[in-house]
């Protein structure tokens, strides 16, 4: 009922200015750039929350060290999975499992050819801007093109034992469910100070957002399903003004009715058509989008689209067949991998041991005893009748189970309690 009030269109949302100013207040106690009432960045503001959810849920409580991996670009599917499984040895919340894809970097020496490749994890992609950039493809564009490493940016090659000019490359390996974009649009100067702020008109798609031509990892582009890197736009934080100041708007699609947009300026929500967000391009700052399954979106009940719901797995370095890497879009599939390979790819080649930490293995959910099974049997064998869901044989299949109570899935994304699949209302 809150949330359907907060949404609900033309009211005045006063009431909510003080549970607001509290949370600003707290915030400022631990992060002091963020006191007053000056204007400050929404993007600095979300990479600091983000961060903190993601250390204050972080299920590795004693991090081990993990020297950082050089690669040759030979091996790069066995490298990239090998790097996100050192990356899960550190880092294991429901931040990692929703926000965060892959990037895979590559400098080539331009005296004696040496390649060094790295792959590491992303929670954000700021995409620069400039007078050329009228789409959010020019942005991609710009962001992926090759640079040249030279002058004072010279490349230490280790082949060389010194620095070098060198090209640098970019290219994005795998994508999250959750995918945010930040529009570079504030200059700053070579000490680090704002200079002016780019007001450029920039188009964005709405509806599927097709990143395959980026996305550079094999499985990507040929086991995934299109699905996987097919987009909506869900939500989009606007900045209007200049440098000395300015005003935050947000418009957002709404789980609660139809889908349809809505405008939250201060107090008041408004519902805008798609037209108002496409003349107001200009302001768009942050951009927010889900990964679609792929499904039409002509479903009876459109509150719960299967279109809008990205699936979000639980990673773990135990189950690399969850991984991104591996996705596929039937879970039925998942369910079916066995624990010591992946979709061709050994568990062993990889260097992963099948036991995970003790935390992990602290989430496993004991066997059924032999008349629970078999009424489990009964009830999966009557699901497609009945349209019943699975009873889970672990908390990792647990967690890619669809969770029904919208009430549900808010309290999952907020504590990361649960071990369910959850809708990203």
């Amino acid at each position: 009922a809150w949330l359907s009030h907060v949404w609900s269109s033309g009211h005045a949302t006063s009431h909510l200015r003080q549970p607001v100013a509290q949370f600003k207040g707290q915030l400022g106690q631990f992060a002091p750039q963020f006191q007053g009432n000056q204007q400050h960045d929404a993007q600095e503001l979300l990479a600091f929350l983000l961060d903190g959810i993601h250390e204050d849920l972080n299920r590795v409580k004693q991090k081990p060290y993990i020297e950082e991996q050089d690669c040759d670009g030979r091996h790069d599917e066995r490298d990239a999975m090998k790097a996100w499984k050192n990356y899960l040895l550190r880092n294991k919340s429901i931040i990692v499992d929703i926000f965060q894809g892959q990037l895979r970097s590559c400098v080539t020496c331009l005296s004696c050819g040496h390649v060094n490749v790295r792959f590491e994890p992303f929670m954000y992609l700021s995409l620069p801007m400039d007078g050329r950039c009228q789409s959010l493809g020019d942005c991609m564009d710009l962001f992926l093109q090759e640079e040249r490493l030279d002058g004072d940016n010279q490349w230490y090659c280790s082949h060389c034992q010194q620095h070098r000019d060198a090209k640098k490359k970019i290219d994005l390996w795998i994508l999250p469910p959750i995918l945010i974009v930040h529009l570079k649009r504030f200059r700053f100067d070579d000490f680090g100070r704002v200079g002016s702020k780019n007001t450029a008109a920039i188009r964005y798609p709405l509806q599927d957002w097709d990143l395959r031509p980026y996305v550079k990892s094999l499985s990507s582009r040929t086991n995934a399903p299109q699905s996987l890197s097919n987009y909506d736009l869900y939500a989009v934080s606007n900045h209007i003004g200049g440098m000395g100041s300015g005003h935050y708007t947000a418009y957002a699609k709404s789980r609660m009715d139809d889908q349809s947009w809505y405008e939250f300026n201060d107090a008041r929500t408004t519902p805008v058509t798609e037209r108002v967000l496409r003349q107001h391009s200009a302001s768009a700052y942050l951009l927010f989008y889900n990964r679609t399954n792929g499904k039409n979106n002509n479903d009876d009940n459109k509150r719960f689209s299967p279109r809008s719901i990205p699936l979000v797995r639980r990673q773990s370095t135990n189950r690399p067949d969850l991984w991104p890497h591996t996705q596929v879009s039937d879970m039925g599939q998942v369910r079916d991998f066995a624990r010591s390979s992946v979709v061709k790819v050994s568990v062993q080649n990889l260097g992963i041991e099948e036991k995970d930490d003790e935390e992990d293995e602290e989430d496993e959910i004991e066997p059924l005893p032999s008349k629970q099974k078999q009424q489990q049997q009964q009830l999966q064998q009557q699901q497609p009748q009945r349209g019943l869901s699975p009873i889970p044989k672990s908390a990792d299949e647990a967690y890619e189970m669809e969770l029904q109570s919208p009430t549900k899935a808010a309290a999952t994304a907020i504590t990361g309690e649960s071990s369910g699949e959850f809708l990203l209302l």
